[in-house]
């Protein structure tokens, strides 16, 4: 048997790491946010384009019901396969694989005349776009242990979340100010102009990251080792290893299938997706909400308080990440916080000012939960099995953004306008989750208790 390595430490201890890691989330993230940032963008711009397309082409809100549908197939039938491609080739081939593609899309959706053309550039940038987040997710645990791997989090979700806020006055002032500029529609360019940033940002990401640690010839090699020693003593606690170049068929396989038998990913996956679910209804209707409680027509502002509040909360809980004994009773926390919060909206719906507060205290406790959430994925996972289980995760939040139409949907047709059948619908998702989330028994439990004694950094350290 042969005897393990020496562990290596860093001359300047605790400190020194923190250096390091701090310079890592410097390299990486800034980067990887913006990309995150044009993705969303990517996705959600057609809600804004459509009103103004229905006037130049010959097909209705049927269609675009279809092309919706088409890029959540897209979504569900690729994430996985994305996901394994990149944990075989690298991040940065395939990550550029998913922008370019993804950009050259979203360019060409510019430019369809018809309903097939269109159905096909939907499907085709849920295909593309399918791998990028879960991706991103897996590539973050070759450069951070568990004890660290909510700031990145964290950061790259909040990213994904401030393009939303500022989606619909950039998506309104192209489509008004751009109007028959150069003989296209306000709508072309629109897709255009945030279509073709994605194929610009994937060559970027191909020159700029490296795949892990190991090939990031800005770290210096000694600093090299004690980043890959610190993710395998990481990936030692959470289970086996990961596999090796000779992972091939017949193991996939089998790891897949035993993916697929542990009830852990199926809690993971219908908690995803309840959280999801609730989460989009709650941002789908905010504006109808806040309408129905006598807010200003001009105060759009309004709807902003509730999303900067989960950055904020999502930044908090980052930077405390490292304190926290156990994560899992932590995020039902959060989620309690945010059944509180909407309890104070339902019974004070007459009141603007409460009623905000309430949905303030809400959207507080579903961002502190989002990076909870996603590290309990990636620690409730063995490293052989974190690519694909990440990725089916990511599908059933995806699927249950999806299903957020329908709930508010269902809500409404009761007949009451002030929007309470909405909110107590929230309240059981969010219950549901938080109790699918008490049946689940992480791997990382242990390494989060011993994560806890170390001493609090500001969270742009890592």
């Amino acid at each position: 048997m042969t005897r393990p390595a020496a562990k290596l430490v860093h001359l300047r201890g605790a400190a020194g790491m923190d250096a390091i890691y701090r310079r890592i989330t410097w390299r990486l993230l800034p980067l990887l946010m913006l990309c995150g940032a044009v993705a969303c963008l990517d996705r959600i711009h057609i809600g804004y384009a459509q009103a103004r397309m229905a006037l130049d082409l010959p097909f209705g809100e049927l269609a675009y019901a279809w092309g919706a549908a088409l890029l959540l197939l897209g979504h569900l039938l690729c994430g996985v396969p994305a996901a394994l491609l990149l944990e075989r080739y690298g991040a940065r081939q395939t990550l550029l694989r998913m922008m370019f593609g993804w950009g050259v899309v979203a360019v060409a959706g510019a430019f369809v005349k018809t309903p097939f053309e269109f159905y096909l550039s939907r499907f085709a940038l849920g295909v593309f776009e399918a791998g990028f987040f879960p991706g991103v997710i897996l590539y973050f645990t070759y450069w951070y242990p568990a004890a660290r791997r909510a700031v990145p989090v964290a950061l790259f979700t909040a990213a994904a979340l401030a393009a939303g806020i500022v989606a619909g006055p950039l998506c309104d002032a192209t489509l008004r100010h751009l109007d028959q500029a150069g003989g296209m529609t306000g709508w072309q360019w629109l897709l255009l102009l945030q279509g073709a940033p994605a194929a610009v940002l994937g060559v970027a990401l191909y020159c700029w990251l490296a795949d892990g640690p190991d090939h990031a010839d800005w770290l210096p090699l000694g600093e090299q080792h004690m980043l890959l020693q610190d993710v395998a003593q990481d990936d030692a606690a959470h289970g086996e290893a990961r596999d090796g170049d000779d992972d091939e068929g017949a193991i996939a396989s089998n790891r897949m299938l035993a993916l697929l038998a542990d009830p852990a990913i199926h809690l993971l996956c219908a908690g995803a997706l309840l959280i999801a679910c609730a989460g989009g209804s709650l941002l789908l209707h905010l504006p109808s909400l806040l309408a129905a409680w006598g807010a200003p027509a001009n105060s759009r502002w309004l709807a902003a308080l509730p999303q900067c509040a989960a950055i904020a909360a999502m930044l908090w809980t980052a930077r405390r990440y490292r304190r926290l004994p156990e994560r899992r009773r932590h995020c039902i926390g959060a989620l309690l916080t945010a059944v509180a919060g909407l309890l104070v909206t339902g019974a004070a719906s007459a009141q603007l000012e409460l009623a905000l507060a309430g949905l303030v205290l809400a959207a507080a406790g579903i961002g502190a939960a989002a990076p909870l959430f996603i590290t309990i994925v990636c620690d409730s996972l063995t490293p052989a099995g974190r690519a694909a289980g990440i990725a089916l995760v990511a599908g059933a939040a995806m699927l249950g953004g999806a299903l957020s139409p329908w709930a508010v949907a269902l809500t409404e047709g009761n007949g009451r306008s002030d929007g309470s059948a909405l909110l107590y619908l929230l309240i059981v998702l969010y219950l549901a989750a938080g109790t699918l989330l008490l049946a689940l028994r992480t791997h990382g439990d242990a390494a989060a208790a011993q994560a806890a004694q170390l001493d609090d950094n500001p969270y742009v350290s890592g």
